[in-house]
């Protein structure tokens, strides 16, 4: 592997989790996130040489993940989920502005999701993959919407708890 692609890894390892945050936050289906997150990384690859190493990489990979944000949406353009243009070039800025080790969290967020197990796991899936609500989900598990919305709740501050103890962790260490 020649440097120029040595140095493009580099540079989209530490720029990944921000980008990935943008395309989380306008992409709703998780399939298509890891689609679109795919499409930008492939483009930003094919467009190093063209990186400026005096501007922000964050930046100009935010300008490449832009305009496929864009492809994206004009292809779904009759979805009522999606977002208008000015939205989605709003939540650009505001990730562009995220220091990469300010992301960290999404990354024991994954972590702490993976560790979950059996109905806790299940709810969530059917909650925030498959965007279900609570009624939705109680039909479907012959349970009370309250007592979904309660569990829910519940593994919400066990991933918080989870995600401090890791974040506490870290910063314990040298």
């Amino acid at each position: 592997m020649d440097e120029n692609s040595q140095q493009a890894i580099r540079y989209w390892t530490l720029a990944q989790p921000v980008i990935s945050g943008y395309v989380t936050s306008v992409v709703r289906d998780f399939r298509d996130r890891d689609d679109v997150l795919q499409t930008i990384a492939v483009a930003v690859f094919e467009s190093f040489t063209s990186y400026d190493p005096s501007r922000s990489f964050v930046g100009w990979a935010m300008g490449i993940a832009r305009n496929q944000m864009g492809t994206y949406l004009r292809e779904r353009r009759r979805n009522r989920l999606v977002f208008d243009g000015e939205t989605v070039e709003l939540l650009a800025k505001a990730f562009e502005q995220i220091e990469p080790e300010e992301t960290r969290s999404l990354d024991y967020l994954n972590d702490c999701l993976d560790g979950l197990e059996g109905r806790a796991r299940q709810l969530c899936e059917l909650r925030y993959e498959n965007d279900l609500k609570p009624a939705a989900i109680a039909s479907l598990l012959s349970m009370t919407p309250n007592t979904v919305a309660k569990s829910l709740q519940r593994i919400r501050e066990q991933l918080r708890n989870c995600i401090e103890r890791r974040v506490a962790l870290e910063g314990a260490r040298p």
